[in-house]
C-alpha cells in the first residue's frame, strides 16, 4: 500500500528517505516538443512506462468548417511515473526535452493533484485549461464522480466550475460542475489552493 502525500511530507529527515525508498515511483512532468504530446505519450507507453496525458475537447473554426479537436490540457507537458534514478531512458525518449526540475533535481508532482486530474478526465465532465489560481473560494465536491475532491470554485457566465491546479507546472484546469453537489470549506485565504487530503 502506498503512502499518502501528507504522510510522506510529514516524515522527517532519515525517516522520509526510508519512506521514499519503499514508495512506488512518483509522477513527474516532462516538457515535450510543441504539438508532440500524444506521440511522446505513446512512445513512453511502448517503453513500458506509465504515462498520463490529460486531454480536453474543443471546437476550432476554420473559414470553411468547424472541427472538434482533442487537445492536451497542459500544452507542452506529459506526465510520467518513473524512478528519478533511472531518468536517462525517459530523457532519451523522442519528443522529451526535459523533466521539470528544481535545483537540478526532478521535482515530483503531488500524487493527489494527478489523482484529481485523472478522476476529472474519467468523469466525462467538460474540461478546459484555466489560468493558474492561488486564491478563491474553496469547496468540497460532495456527490458524483468527483466526490471527495477539494477545489476552488469560480463562476463564469451561467456556469459553475471548480479549478484543479498542478502546483509544479503552475497550471490549472476548469471542470464544469453543478452547484448543488458542492459545499464550502472554511480555509484561511492564504491557504486557498488545492491541497492533498489524507
Amino acid at each position: 500500500m502506498g503512502l499518502t502525500e501528507r504522510e510522506l511530507c510529514s516524515a522527517g529527515g532519515a525517516a522520509r528517505q526510508d519512506l521514499e525508498a519503499h514508495s512506488p515511483p512518483r509522477w513527474f512532468a516532462l516538457t515535450v516538443r510543441p504539438q508532440h504530446e500524444k506521440t511522446t505519450a505513446r512512445t513512453l507507453r511502448s517503453q513500458g512506462l506509465e504515462d498520463f496525458l490529460p486531454l480536453y475537447r474543443c471546437r476550432r473554426r476554420w473559414s470553411d468548417r468547424i472541427k472538434e479537436l482533442e487537445l492536451p490540457l497542459f500544452a507542452g507537458y506529459v506526465f510520467c511515473r518513473f524512478d528519478p534514478e533511472s531518468r536517462l531512458s525517459v530523457l532519451t525518449t523522442p519528443g522529451v526535452t526535459s523533466i521539470v526540475s528544481f535545483g537540478g533535481r526532478p521535482a515530483p508532482a503531488a500524487d493527489c493533484e494527478i489523482l484529481a486530474l485523472q478522476k476529472s478526465v474519467a468523469s466525462g465532465y467538460p474540461l478546459a485549461p484555466w489560468p493558474f489560481l492561488r486564491s478563491g473560494q474553496r469547496v468540497r465536491i460532495d456527490r458524483g464522480p468527483l466526490a471527495g475532491l477539494e477545489a476552488i470554485l469560480v463562476r463564469t457566465k451561467d456556469f459553475w466550475r471548480v479549478i484543479l491546479s498542478v502546483e509544479l507546472l503552475q497550471r490549472s484546469v476548469a471542470v464544469e460542475i453543478d452547484r448543488d453537489v458542492i459545499s464550502p470549506l472554511m480555509v484561511p485565504r492564504t491557504q486557498a489552493r488545492i491541497e492533498c487530503a489524507a
